[in-house]
């Protein structure tokens, strides 16, 4: 993907309202920066044979809506926001399939029901990898994905076109101490503070 075709998704993100915008090597999930890492059939390039860039949207879950909840307030305020998320997710893909780069967007999860999850806890693509391999966020202490701008309030869908694009880099990459699970706190630490202060 060339810089000018960058600019070009860039702005088009900028006319939906996404402030969350990051690039990844559809390659950079064959080189784990950790252990555990993201199976092989769940990999970009194995969803979507071809796919050389993975572009990853996002948009934030105020502290106003996580305060509704639990409620069925919570839930459509919730489902709203994915609901755009998707709206965006398709037209980015369409946007780009137009200018002759054939692009799909991962939904989000799209479960009827948790109980799938707990039958099966796997998803078929990790939006939280994605957005740390576009170099939006890092994990945290709980395995939730923050951002330096949101914390862990953000929705993040990626888009998969077959061009190649230049890459954001990764924020940063986990410790062996994070990798294994023992400590994830070194890795908040790297935020700032107004991204996870209540308002």
């Amino acid at each position: 993907m060339s810089t000018i075709l960058r600019r070009q998704i860039l702005r088009k993100c900028s006319g939906m309202d996404i402030p969350l915008v990051g690039f990844a090597p559809a390659d950079r999930w064959d080189n784990p920066p950790f252990e555990p890492w993201v199976p092989e059939a769940f990999r970009p390039a194995s969803l979507f044979p071809g796919t050389r860039t993975v572009i990853v949207i996002g948009f934030p879950i105020s502290l106003p809506i996580i305060d509704t909840a639990p409620s069925i307030w919570y839930h459509e305020l919730y489902r709203v926001v994915n609901d755009i998320l998707d709206s965006c997710g398709y037209r980015l893909a369409m946007f780009l399939t137009e200018k002759g780069y054939p692009s799909v967007w991962v939904p989000r999860d799209g479960y009827g029901s948790i109980d799938v999850l707990t039958e099966k806890p796997v998803a078929f693509f990790s939006h939280r990898h994605a957005a740390f391999c576009a170099g939006l966020g890092n994990f945290g202490e709980n395995n939730m994905l923050l951002t330096p701008q949101y914390g862990p309030g953000s929705d993040l869908p990626p888009c998969f076109p077959r061009p190649n694009s230049p890459a954001t880099r990764c924020l940063m990459t986990p410790s062996a101490s994070t990798a294994s699970g023992a400590s994830r706190s070194a890795r908040f630490l790297h935020f700032p503070g107004a991204a996870t202060r209540r308002s």
